[in-house]
């Protein structure tokens, strides 16, 4: 394994726990108000988040390409603030990543907070609880399985990616190359030899994960 390999895989954590991080936070609200709402936008609303388990990788990729391009409603966004275009970028990845991997944070957790009851919803609103604490002091501890799983699959699904992040970061040494693209790079190059050695590492790591889920999260579903 060479400084090559152990660069793409720092990259690929330190992009993976980023991606992670962020879709946690801002999925949380997605994820309450989809297990709450009544409206009739619901089953709009978790059709495009679901969107990424169905589509192939590089139609995501090719329209975020677009998307963020000169060209794009975005490009032109970050162009008219004085910003770098998000392509071939590290930001641009960790934008990539979260679109892609959105399901599997957004679904475990939709259905954590499915399955709390009112019962403890309305035993915090007695106690004149606001719905912040409700949500802090009450769903957030029995949603835990829930977030484990969230995260998880978040950080799992991110380091496994390829489709995506090469049609959004192409192949730049320690800035957009990650473990997946390597691997890539070393079957092209009729490398096996270090092929090998960063797939075992994938394929000890994706073993682990779900291991991991199926031990401590049985009953929690995974996408």
């Amino acid at each position: 394994m060479d400084i090559a390999d152990l660069g793409a895989i720092w990259l690929t954590l330190k992009l993976a726990t980023i991606t992670t991080l962020l879709l946690v936070i801002l999925g949380t609200p997605l994820a309450w108000w989809l297990a709450r709402t009544r409206s009739p936008f619901k089953n709009y609303i978790r059709t495009v988040v679901a969107l990424p388990l169905v589509l192939p990788p590089t139609v995501i990729g090719f329209y975020l390409l677009l998307l963020m391009g000169p060209n794009g409603a975005v490009g032109r966004l970050t162009q008219m603030s004085g910003l770098d275009l998000l392509p071939f970028t590290f930001t641009g990845l960790v934008v990539a990543s979260m679109l892609y991997s959105l399901p599997f944070v957004i679904q475990p957790l939709h259905n954590a907070f499915e399955a709390i009851g009112e019962r403890s919803l309305e035993a915090a609103a007695t106690l004149r609880a606001s719905p912040l604490d409700t949500f802090v002091s009450v769903v957030v501890p029995l949603a835990k399985p829930g977030y484990l799983t969230a995260f998880v699959m978040g950080f799992a699904h991110t380091v496994g990616e390829f489709g995506v992040v090469l049609m959004i970061g192409g192949n730049i040494p320690d800035r957009t190359r990650v473990i997946s693209v390597q691997i890539y790079d070393h079957v092209d190059a009729l490398e096996y030899a270090q092929a090998h050695s960063l797939a075992a590492i994938m394929l000890v790591f994706s073993f682990v994960t779900l291991f991991t889920l199926y031990k401590f999260c049985p009953s929690q579903k995974v996408p």
